[in-house]
């Protein structure tokens, strides 16, 4: 007999259900968390700004990317391949991965 999971019930709240619009993801990590920061730069604009940071344990980043991964593959199942433009040279604008280390670690 399968054990049932127990039941979640998550509230979103009126501002967060409107969403924050981003077109910029910086993600860097320490040996204890992965942050990202989700940012909006606009173009012809010299300055951006982060919009919303979360961090998480690297197990839980892992897990994000495989439920990304998954609905992503739901999406394009559905509605066809995403394109990805690329990118003009010499510009670092939009989402990517990062190499980048944050030197405080907990």
């Amino acid at each position: 007999m399968k054990q049932q999971q127990p039941r979640i019930n998550i509230e979103l709240g009126e501002k967060e259900a409107e969403g924050t619009y981003a077109n910029m993801a910086l993600i860097t990590h320490s040996p204890s968390e992965i942050i990202i920061d989700f940012a909006r730069i606009m173009p012809g604009k010299p300055k951006g700004k982060v919009y919303s940071r979360i961090i998480m344990t690297p197990p839980h980043a892992k897990m994000l990317l495989n439920a990304l991964q998954g609905n992503i593959k739901k999406f394009e199942d559905q509605f066809g391949e995403i394109k990805v433009h690329g990118k003009e040279p010499n510009k670092n604008i939009g989402f990517a991965a990062s190499s980048e280390e944050t030197t405080n670690a907990e």
